[in-house]
């Protein structure tokens, strides 16, 4: 393998979205003495990064008026509008000749450290992989390291989707960094998400305290002489997992939702909460259902530990070529194709569902059918 320790890295920082779901500008919201910007700033600076292009866009002019901008290329994304693709082109096309490999930095991730930036482009010297993504507790996070190879590829995404896109065509070069950072899953898409997000800050919570909850809906475990539960494993909290939860109760199934920030009091409806994307934490069960509802977001490693743990029923929420790409990996990395083929997705009965409540309905319904099949 070729050596890499001499490499040049860069970064691209993607800051110049709406911010539609926060209804103001949160690049420039106000985290203790610096703006949200400016902390992610701060963090890329801080690291080993030679170069750093600062991709603006909405309300570019207010932004730089209240950022430094020194030390680093500011690009006009006038095409902001038409979603991240534009502003990935422009940010790695105003990349430095020399540059060997570049940090995708998002603008909402304030609290990323400086070391795990730096762990990053450790690995890639390290190997030959063309892309580095980190894990936290088995959680796929941010910021993406791409080698140079792939910048053209990149270069070509279009919409709203960023690197991700091109995961699927690079499955053997893709490397996974276990960290011990919480930050790389911490970002802000809403005043919800800033909340919580000022409340880690600010309070005394620890990533020891996020690791793991169980048993908060007030149901003991089985005893030895019990026979263990139906359990409903929903993976995420978004909308569709919300509605998912409430129906499991209703029909008496033990529910459990894995998200590495979910709190007990954002899902009443769970008897257990994992913050851990590792289902041997789990007790035994009669009989598990999983469905994977994270909206893009580790959704192949909770396919993946569903699989390992032979779950009776593996779902997706995801489109049919998601799915496939997922398959693909996991087959990659020795599952088998029977196992692959059980994996519904798309999630659920045709029942021409709308909305989170009615593809959530849809998916239980499958579920109750899958059920009453079992001895």
């Amino acid at each position: 393998m070729e050596t890499r320790n001499n490499s040049r890295f860069g970064a691209v920082v993607l800051a110049a979205g709406m911010s539609s779901r926060m209804g103001e500008a949160k690049q420039l919201l106000q985290l203790g003495d610096n703006t949200l910007l400016g902390q992610v700033l701060e963090n890329v600076r801080s690291s080993r990064v030679k170069d750093i292009v600062l991709v603006l866009g909405h309300e570019a002019d207010k932004i730089k008026q209240r950022i430094s901008t020194d030390n680093f290329n500011v690009v006009l994304n006038e095409s902001y509008q038409q979603g991240m693709g534009t502003s990935l082109r422009a940010g790695l096309a105003a990349l430095p000749p020399g540059v060997d490999a570049a940090l995708i930095i998002l603008a909402d991730q304030p609290f990323i450290r400086p070391k795990t930036l730096d762990l990053l482009m450790d690995q890639y010297m390290e190997s030959s992989a063309q892309i580095v993504i980190p894990t936290y507790k088995g959680f796929r996070g941010n910021p993406v390291l791409l080698d140079r190879s792939v910048f053209s590829e990149v270069m070509t995404i279009t919409g709203d989707i960023g690197c991700r896109a091109i995961f699927g065509n690079h499955l053997e070069g893709i490397a996974k960094l276990p960290v011990g950072d919480i930050g790389i899953l911490l970002d802000m898409d809403s005043k919800d998400d800033f909340e919580l997000l000022n409340d880690f800050r600010n309070t005394s919570v620890t990533e020891s305290v996020l690791i793991e909850v169980a048993n908060r809906g007030g149901r003991d475990d089985p005893g030895e002489d019990s026979a263990p539960e139906r359990e409903l494993i929903i993976v995420g909290r978004e909308p569709v997992g919300l509605a998912l939860a409430k129906l499991g109760k209703l029909l008496h199934f033990r529910v459990t939702v894995v998200d590495p920030l979910v709190r007990p009091s954002d899902l009443p409806e769970a008897d257990r909460l994992l913050n851990s994307l590792d289902f041997s934490h789990l007790p035994a069960a009669s009989a598990r259902y999983v469905v994977v509802a994270s909206r893009g977001k580790f959704d192949e490693e909770a396919v993946e530990q569903a699989l390992l743990a032979n779950c009776h029923y593996v779902a997706l929420v995801a489109k049919k070529q998601r799915a496939q790409e997922i398959r693909h990996s996991l087959q990659l990395r020795g599952e088998s194709p029977e196992k692959l083929a059980g994996v519904r997705a798309p999630a659920g009965l045709d029942i021409g569902a709308e909305g989170p409540e009615e593809i959530a309905l849809s998916i239980m319904a499958e579920i109750v059918a899958e059920s009453r099949k079992s001895p």
